[in-house]
């Protein structure tokens, strides 16, 4: 059974910018898979020659991204991007939640950093 687990990294970025790299096509296509189609609220990630499709799930501007992968079978699972500000700071974090069986939250982990790091390199906030 998957375990939910949540990562959180900190962002030099404007929400704004942040919220187009996590919810449009064009964005995801900048950092998290070579093309990114939309049709309706499904959402066809596409790597080299294979493809997935996930749902948006939940959305609010500037704030939350939610999406599940059409091929998992357990319908609570889902990938989430949350976007925080620090009301003292400003500094900005983006949380992101997702599933994994229990064996495989560590890569599943190292497969986000090196994801997020492909999408500060997007930005330009490395």
């Amino acid at each position: 059974m998957k375990k939910k687990f949540k990562v959180e990294y900190s962002m030099h970025s404007s929400i704004k910018v942040l919220y187009t790299m996590l919810s449009t096509p064009w964005g995801l296509t900048d950092w998290f898979a070579d093309d990114v189609k939309l049709e309706g609220n499904v959402f066809t990630f596409v790597w080299d020659k294979s493809e997935e499709k996930a749902e948006l799930q939940a959305e609010k501007e500037n704030v939350l991204v939610r999406f599940h992968w059409l091929s998992d079978k357990d319908k609570k699972s889902y990938f989430e991007f949350k976007i925080t500000v620090d009301e003292l700071t400003n500094d900005v974090t983006l949380e992101v939640t997702d599933f994994a069986e229990p064996k495989e939250i560590e890569d599943a982990i190292s497969l986000w950093n090196s994801q997020i790091d492909a999408l500060r390199h997007a930005i330009g906030s490395i």
